[in-house]
C-alpha cells in the first residue's frame, strides 16, 4: 500500500501496448446519457491501477454494487500504475477522462492543477469525520477533489520472540532503538531493517524520522533533519542495519525480516497478510520511534483517492460522485479495511476496526497524525522527494557527513 493504502513498490510494471485502446474506451465519457446533461445516465465510466486480478476483481464488485446503489452500470478498467497519470494529462485538457478516476494521493496535486477535476463540495458530499490529513491528501488549492476510502501508513513491525530471548523491550525512543537494534544483531541477523533505497520508497520510509523531529521538507538542510539522517548512519555504521539497505525494497525489508535475518523492519500493513502466513514467525507492531518522548509521530500518508473529472455531462459527474459517496461511507470503508489491511478514513469507523483487528492497531493510531507528502509543497513534492533520497545515499555510503548531504539536498529541492 505508491504507497503508499498503496506504497510505491506495489505499482505494477507498465504494459504499454494496450494503454491507449484502454483510456480510450474508458475516458470518452462512454455509456448512456447525453452530452448536454440532461438525458437519463444508465452508465459511467471508472479507471483505476488496480490490474491485480485480485484487486480488479474487488474493486470491480465494490463499483459494481455502489453503481446498483445510485442506479448506474459502472463499466471498470484498470491501467498499469506507472502509465495512470501519463494517460490522464493526455486527455485532461479535451475532457475525455472517465467519469470516475482513482489516483495515488500524491498524484492528486498534479491532476487537478490541469482544472481537470471537480471540487467536490459541488455535489454536497459531506467531509465530516474524516482526518485532516486525509482530507489534506485530496485538497488542491483548498478545496477538497478526493477521496479516500481507506488509507496506510509505515510503522515498527518487530519480532517478539527475538525481542523476547534478547530481553529487549520495544523501542520508543530513538536511543532506546539504537540500543535494542545492538542488542539484536547476530551474526546472520540484524537488528533493524529499513528501505533506503534510491526511489520514493526511501524518502517514504525516512519521513517519519525527519518529521517527528521537526524537519521539513521546506527546508532541509536543518539541524532536526540532520540528526533524524544521523540515526539511518549511526544504526548502519554500528553494524545494526546492513549496508545492503540502500537498494533494499519495501519487499525486501519484509523478506529480510521473514527469514530471521532482521529482528525489526519498518513497513506497512500491507504486509500482514503474508506475515500472518509465516509458520512460526510471531510478530508485534508498535508506533516508529520519535527522537525522545514528548515528541509526536508524524508519519506519511498512503492511499488512494477517488474523484470525478470534469465533463460534458453534469448529470454524469452526479452520478459519479453519488458511487464516490458509496465507496467512501462507513460499510464499504470497514469492509474495503479489513479486506486489505488498510486504515479507515472515518475516525469513527477507524475505532470500531481497531477492535475487531488488533495487529492494525498501531497504524490506525499512526494514521491520526499522518501527513499527506504533498501537503506542504504539492505540485513540487516529487523534487523535494528525489532530493531527499538523494542525501540518504550519499549519508549511508559515507560520501558525505549529514549536514552535507541534505545542504545538497536543498540546493536540489529549490534549483530551478
Amino acid at each position: 500500500m505508491i504507497s503508499p493504502g498503496r506504497p510505491m513498490g506495489r505499482r505494477i510494471a507498465a504494459l504499454s501496448g494496450a494503454v491507449a485502446l484502454i483510456l480510450a474506451a474508458t475516458g470518452c465519457g462512454g455509456g448512456n446519457g447525453d452530452g448536454s446533461g440532461t438525458g437519463k445516465v444508465t452508465s459511467i465510466t471508472a479507471l483505476d491501477y488496480y490490474t491485480d486480478t485480485t484487486e480488479h476483481a474487488q474493486w470491480g464488485e465494490r463499483l459494481t454494487a455502489c453503481g446498483k446503489t445510485v442506479g448506474v452500470t459502472v463499466e471498470h478498467t484498470s491501467v498499469p500504475g506507472p502509465s495512470l497519470v501519463p494517460k490522464v494529462l493526455q486527455r485532461a485538457s479535451s475532457r475525455t477522462l472517465p467519469d470516475l478516476l482513482m489516483l495515488d494521493n500524491p498524484d492528486l496535486q498534479q491532476i487537478a492543477q490541469t482544472g481537470a477535476l471537480t471540487p467536490l463540495d459541488q455535489y454536497g458530499i459531506d467531509f465530516s469525520g474524516f482526518a485532516e490529513g486525509i482530507l489534506s491528501a485530496g485538497t488542491y488549492k483548498g478545496q477538497v477533489y478526493g477521496l479516500a476510502p481507506s488509507v496506510s501508513t509505515i510503522a515498527l513491525i518487530y519480532n517478539m520472540d527475538m525481542l523476547s530471548e534478547a530481553g529487549v523491550a520495544v523501542p520508543r525512543t530513538w536511543d532506546e532503538l539504537k540500543t535494542a537494534a545492538a542488542e539484536l544483531t547476530r551474526p546472520g541477523r540484524y537488528g533493524m531493517a529499513v528501505d533506503a533505497n534510491a526511489t520514493f520508497e526511501g524518502t517514504w520510509q525516512f519521513l517519519p524520522f525527519l518529521w517527528s523531529n521537526g524537519g521539513d521538507e521546506k527546508q532541509l538542510n536543518t539541524p532536526q533533519a540532520a540528526q533524524a539522517l544521523q540515526l539511518w548512519v549511526d544504526l548502519v555504521k554500528s553494524g545494526s542495519m546492513s549496508k545492503s539497505v540502500l537498494n533494499w525494497t519495501q519487499a525486501d525489508v519484509h523478506d529480510q525480516f521473514v527469514a530471521g535475518k532482521a529482528a525489526m523492519m519498518v513497513n506497512g500493513p500491507w504486509r500482514i497478510s503474508d506475515l500472518n502466513q509465516a509458520e512460526k514467525l510471531h510478530w508485534g507492531v508498535a508506533p516508529i520511534p520519535v527522537r525522545q518522548t514528548g515528541q509526536a509521530l508524524v508519519t506519511p500518508l498512503g492511499g488512494e483517492v477517488w474523484t470525478v473529472p470534469q465533463s460534458a455531462s453534469k448529470t454524469r459527474q452526479e452520478k459519479a460522485a453519488q458511487v464516490l459517496v458509496c465507496l467512501n461511507d462507513s460499510t464499504n470503508q470497514l469492509a474495503l479495511a479489513k479486506r486489505n489491511f488498510t486504515a479507515p478514513s472515518r475516525s469513527a469507523v477507524a475505532s470500531r476496526y481497531t477492535e475487531q483487528v488488533p495487529s492494525m492497531a498501531a497504524f490506525v493510531k499512526s494514521v491520526e497524525g499522518a501527513r499527506a507528502r504533498t501537503g506542504e509543497l504539492g505540485v513540487r513534492w516529487p523534487k523535494a522527494a528525489t532530493a531527499i533520497y538523494t542525501a540518504i545515499q550519499s549519508a549511508l555510503t559515507g560520501q558525505q557527513t549529514p549536514e552535507e548531504a541534505l545542504k545538497h539536498a536543498q540546493q536540489m529541492a529549490t534549483s530551478p
